[in-house]
């Protein structure tokens, strides 16, 4: 091989080097930033990793209140299921003596009117009395238990037709559910509530009585839970009671009077003939949109602490939608009042 050949062998020994070289660098940038890269990832696993780690443990605490809150509420409905056979088993109690009192007043009434009428045959048959039954008529002041007596015992009708009446409704209110839904008259159920809260229903020094309009329709029994559905409509009123006593602060007993407070329920079949509606309105203070979209949220309540829970609406809701497959919807205008409405089917 000649010496110029060889001079060429070594440029191209040389060229190859460095492409060699240069691929060799590029191949070390490649791979640090291929590390690089490798880091960036190993850093965001593991804060990916961390992240589910946190979550993971945000989950078991969430599970752990969840069972905590599911235990309390389990607790809760036992002690309402019994709160509610109590008032049944008193209320029936309470039945049995209003039965044996109210029995006896008409007949007490119709013997006391015969011994009126009596009174007067001996008055008209002997118009002069001896002085011993004078004094005896003036010491009892005869002429006022003529007049009284008459009375007092209406009085003692109203008060036990009343508890009666109260006793009945406690009754149909605390009607223990089975697992099954079972028929009943929505009515009945309304009807039973507005008793029981007929104490904040009544007029008194501060305000006139509250005015309850029922406009009721030709609506079919329902098949449904009747206790739940009595603790929906107790929820709804009272709240709507609430509202109309928060519109009267700071109105005069004339200024209530001129726009009474009135509660409208009203109830109606669906057009097509196959759920129930209803529907609650009051004209109290009304709700404003931003409470709206909480209103059905668990525990959320506008209310000052001790003055309620926040899980009547909650429950109300769960109560028609999950249990009995309804809806349950709200219209407010702040400052008007607010409406409820109900809709579950009727099978």
């Amino acid at each position: 091989m000649g010496s110029f050949d060889c001079e060429k062998e070594i440029q191209q020994l040389k060229k190859t080097n460095r492409i060699l070289q240069k691929q060799l660098e590029r191949s070390e940038k490649d791979r640090m930033k291929l590390e690089e890269i490798n880091k960036k990832k190993e850093s965001l696993l593991k804060k990916v990793i961390n992240e589910l780690k946190e979550y993971q443990s945000e989950l078991e605490e969430r599970s752990q209140e969840l069972e905590t809150m599911l235990l309390n509420l389990q607790i809760m409905e036992n002690k309402m299921s019994t709160l509610g056979s109590l008032v049944a088993d008193v209320a029936h109690e309470i039945n049995n003596p209003i039965a044996f009192i109210a029995g006896n007043v008409a007949p007490a009434q119709e013997y006391i009117y015969n011994l009126l009428d009596l009174l007067d045959v001996y008055q008209q048959t002997y118009p002069k009395a001896s002085q011993q039954i004078q004094e005896k008529s003036e010491l009892i002041d005869i002429v006022y238990v003529r007049e009284d007596l008459p009375k007092l015992i209406s009085s003692i009708k109203e008060g036990t037709d009343r508890i009666s009446n109260l006793s009945k409704s406690l009754r149909t209110f605390s009607r223990a559910d089975t697992e099954q839904k079972v028929l009943f008259n929505v009515h009945e159920g309304i009807n039973s509530t507005l008793v029981i809260l007929k104490h904040r229903l009544q007029g008194n020094k501060i305000r006139p009585a509250i005015q309850v309009i029922q406009d009721y329709g030709e609506v079919s029994l329902v098949q449904c839970f009747p206790g739940q559905l009595n603790q929906v409509f107790m929820n709804l009123l009272a709240n709507a009671i609430d509202a109309l006593e928060e519109s009267n602060y700071g109105l005069s007993f004339d200024q209530i009077k001129a726009n009474p407070n009135q509660i409208t329920i009203h109830t109606t079949l669906t057009e097509d003939k196959n759920h129930v509606l209803i529907r609650i309105q009051d004209n109290g203070v009304g709700i404003s949109p931003q409470v709206k979209e909480k209103i059905f949220n668990h525990l959320f309540t506008t209310k000052a602490v001790g003055k309620g829970t926040g899980l009547g609406l909650s429950i109300t809701h769960q109560i028609i939608v999950q249990k009995h497959k309804g809806t349950l919807k709200v219209n407010s205008v702040l400052g008007e009042g607010s409406e409820f409405i109900i809709t579950i089917p009727i099978y």
